[in-house]
């Protein structure tokens, strides 16, 4: 099917540039865009298929943990939701790739130096394909806030980064989701150089009780729309921070 082009907003999503978010001063464009051309290779390859994901890959709560480990410290969640179109119609077969903090807001990366510690259960990262409605689910554990040099008292709400793929590498889009509630969304400067108040609430996750597991975890849902006017705000478009 076929149908009226949906332009993107350019009002809802961030500039590449701004003052108050310390990082784009360096990694902003200074010169003009330039539009290249993209090979097929990279257009149509590689191609995702179920055989390449292991069956704990969207498990955070087991795919880092030994055998016999309670698992990771923390406030088990589900985060969950459907990657759309500009329609609401669901995008099967999808990969999407999450990584985060573990519950004390610290990344098991060799550049994070936060006090908080490594949590010897929890790896941080997962994947899954969307299935033939579009939807994807993780288990996980909700992740701390953690402090950032990007001013004297500036910190990150707690926070999980999405990638979401389309038939190959190149094409990819980055963003993060947030968690309803949160009183450090509005403080946050990387939050605030979206313009839009609507745009922020559509990277917030929200409580969905009932797709809550019984004495386990609690869920939240977070819908991921691709492209249009109501597009999900994403970092890496031109306009994204």
């Amino acid at each position: 099917m076929t149908g009226a082009f949906y332009p993107i907003d350019r009002r809802r999503h961030p500039p590449a540039f701004d003052d108050a978010y310390k990082s784009t001063v360096a990694r902003a464009p200074q010169f003009p865009l330039l539009s290249l051309e993209t090979p097929p290779a990279e257009r149509m390859g590689p191609v995702f298929g179920h055989a390449d994901l292991g069956e704990r890959d969207n498990d955070l709560l087991r795919n880092f943990a030994a055998p016999g480990s309670d698992g990771p410290v923390g406030e088990r969640v589900v985060l969950h939701g459907h990657v759309l179109d500009e329609d609401a119609r669901p995008v099967p077969g999808t990969l999407v790739e999450i990584w985060q903090a573990n519950a004390g807001g610290r990344y098991r990366h060799v550049n994070d130096g936060y006090l908080a510690p490594l949590d010897p259960a929890f790896g941080g990262c997962g994947r899954t394909l969307t299935d033939a409605q579009g939807y994807y689910a993780f288990r996980t554990v909700k992740p701390g806030a953690y402090p950032w040099r990007n001013g004297t008292d500036s910190w990150r709400p707690a926070h999980v980064h999405f990638s979401v793929f389309g038939s190959g590498f190149a094409q990819r889009l980055i963003t993060q989701m947030y968690f309803e509630g949160d009183p450090l969304i509005p403080l946050c400067p990387i939050v605030r150089t979206i313009p839009d108040p609507e745009a922020v609430e559509q990277l917030v996750a929200r409580l969905d009780m009932k797709a809550a597991q019984p004495f386990d975890a609690l869920a939240y849902r977070f819908d991921i729309v691709l492209r249009g006017r109501r597009a999900t705000p994403f970092e890496n478009r031109p306009e994204g921070g």
